[in-house]
C-alpha cells in the first residue's frame, strides 16, 4: 500500500467517525445548552439536573440513529473491502 493510499484510508476513517458520531453529540450539546440556560435563569445548580436529561436525550438519539449509523458503517466496510488488493 502506498503512502497516499494509506493517508486516504485514514482520512476517510476519521471522517466516517465524525459523521457517525455527530448526530448523537449534537443532540447532547443542544440539550446541555438548554439545561444550562434553564439553570442560569432559575439559579438552580443541581448536578443531576444537567446530567440526567443529557444522557437520556443521547440514549434516545442513539436508538433513533442506529439504523442510519449501521448503514453508513456497512457502506464504509464495503468500500474498504472493495479496495483491498487481493
Amino acid at each position: 500500500m502506498e503512502l497516499s493510499t494509506a493517508l486516504e484510508v485514514g482520512r476517510y476513517a476519521f471522517w466516517m467517525t465524525l459523521v457517525t458520531a455527530a448526530p448523537i453529540l449534537v443532540i447532547g450539546l443542544v440539550v446541555g445548552l438548554a439545561i444550562s440556560l434553564f439553570q442560569a435563569v432559575t439559579q438552580l445548580q443541581e448536578q443531576a439536573l444537567s446530567f440526567v436529561p443529557k444522557i437520556a436525550a443521547m440514549v434516545v438519539a442513539a436508538v433513533i440513529f442506529t439504523p442510519w449509523i449501521a448503514e453508513q458503517m456497512l457502506e464504509y466496510t464495503k468500500s474498504m473491502l472493495g479496495t483491498l488488493p487481493w
